[in-house]
């Protein structure tokens, strides 16, 4: 059999555009990735004009790179993983998800602190949505009797789910209802609220203690689950005040109601490796997902952590993707390079270094183009002005071609309460690996392409 069709094409500066589906509405990057080491990229221009140019990348594929490109203990666990360790299902035991769980959630594991052992078990997943709508599958099955299929008589009653303005749970059909913008939801099948089944959605914005507390005042018993994130990210790295997810926390369990922390986005960004904490410690949750960083940058992966209480029904919710020997190796042996570097403690120091100088070198050169800073640890925004924000993709191209690879968040929009809109914002999340010298060249770059971007030279 011939095989010309996957030879004859030699790699090219842009020949996929008709070929790979565009989900940017023809807004894509006019750059081709010509490959990456460490904290660096490799691109050129779409159509082969210029010269390949280096980038920093502060984006981390999606913020999932946390070791950057090529790191030497990812490249150890994949050729141990593909060499020794088979490709077994869930269906038998793994000693290699074994170690991980053990390692992660048994007694005196990494995470022991968030999840006390014997308390919670995990699944595996393909990516962040996915394991979002896992922690949703279990919300839900917390109303039924398993073994009957039918509502539970203390919990089937509940048909009320609280979510966030402006918030990003992923994109797949069961998760449209929990985001309140009308750009991802109209026009697809939502969740009904009448019925035995039915389940309706109610959002409230977020880190904001009045509306909360009117809520529940008046919702509470009905309430089923609240879902958020820690950091909305979408939003616009919006960081809730102190305090508040921790009354949070604890108004869903007086009421009887389930906590879904979705900790996609943040695992491992924010200086621990959990931001559902505070001063004071962990804070509970009965669901927790995480993703990207978990994939070491090389794997698409999402674990759901969740009370031993929550199941779903046999067979209901079986994977190919739940914890393979393959991806369990990975997030393994990153893990313990992310423990035995101290990688978490030493990013919360490079993430105040981070902020200190987009503060100094970004927000205050440009108030016209940037209006405000937010973040923690190496995760951080830029929100933009408003004019800056109708040439979003201008100035995007320009700070990528001055050598600084970053990404733009939606932002929150328009929100309820009399609380201001909030614009695209800039995200700005490096690699763990990132140095102190690399992040004052990461902000010189985002500076000189604003300034570019502006055309004043500077």
């Amino acid at each position: 059999m011939s095989h010309a069709g996957l030879t004859a094409a030699s790699p090219s500066h842009g020949l996929d555009g008709d070929l790979h589906l565009d989900h940017y509405g023809g807004g894509r990057l006019p750059f081709v990735s010509l490959g990456g080491r460490g904290v660096r990229l490799r691109l050129a221009e779409r159509g082969g004009a210029g010269e390949p140019f280096e980038v920093i990348d502060a984006s981390g594929g999606y913020a999932s790179a946390c070791l950057g490109a090529g790191h030497p203990a990812v490249l150890r666990a994949l050729t141990r993983a593909v060499t020794d360790l088979g490709y077994a299902t869930d269906e038998i035991e793994s000693a290699e998800r074994t170690r991980l769980l053990a390692g992660t959630l048994g007694s005196g594991g990494l995470w022991c602190d968030h999840f006390p052992p014997g308390d919670y078990h995990a699944a595996g997943r393909n990516s962040g949505s996915e394991g979002m709508e896992l922690a949703l599958r279990l919300v839900l099955e917390s109303r039924y009797d398993h073994r009957r299929l039918r509502p539970d008589p203390e919990r089937g009653g509940r048909d009320l789910v609280l979510a966030f303005q402006g918030a990003w749970h992923g994109w797949t059909g069961a998760l449209t209802p929990l985001l309140n913008r009308r750009h991802f939801r109209v026009g697809l099948p939502q969740i009904a609220a009448d019925g035995p089944y039915g389940l309706a959605v109610e959002h409230l914005p977020f880190g904001v203690l009045e509306p909360l507390l009117e809520f529940f005042a008046r919702d509470g018993e009905r309430l089923l689950a609240v879902v958020v994130e820690p950091i909305q990210g979408d939003a616009g790295l919006l960081v809730p005040p102190p305090g508040y997810l921790r009354t949070l926390a604890a108004l869903a369990a007086e009421h009887g109601a389930l906590l879904v922390a979705d900790e996609v986005l943040t695992f491992a960004k924010t200086g621990r490796f959990f931001a559902m904490a505070d001063e004071y410690g962990p804070i509970p949750t009965d669901v927790t997902v995480i993703g990207k960083s978990l994939g070491m940058g090389v794997l698409s992966t999402s674990m759901v952590i969740a009370r031993r209480s929550l199941a779903v029904r046999p067979s209901g919710a079986v994977a190919t993707s739940d914890l393979r020997p393959l991806t369990c190796a990975v997030i393994h042996d990153g893990l313990r390079l992310i423990e035995e570097e101290e990688l978490l403690e030493r990013s919360a120091e490079l993430g105040a270094q981070l902020a200190g100088l987009l503060d100094r070198e970004v927000l205050d050169r440009f108030p016209g183009t940037y209006r405000g800073l937010r973040g923690t640890g190496l995760l951080q925004g830029l929100e933009l002005a408003e004019d800056a924000a109708d040439r979003l993709r201008d100035l995007r191209s320009s700070i990528i071609r001055a050598g600084c690879y970053v990404e733009f968040m939606a932002g929150a929009g328009r929100r309820s309460h009399g609380l201001p809109y909030v614009f695209p914002t800039m995200r700005v999340a490096p690699p763990l690996v990132t140095s102190p010298a690399e992040l004052e060249e990461l902000v010189a770059a985002i500076q000189r392409g604003t300034a570019r971007f502006l055309g004043d030279g500077r």
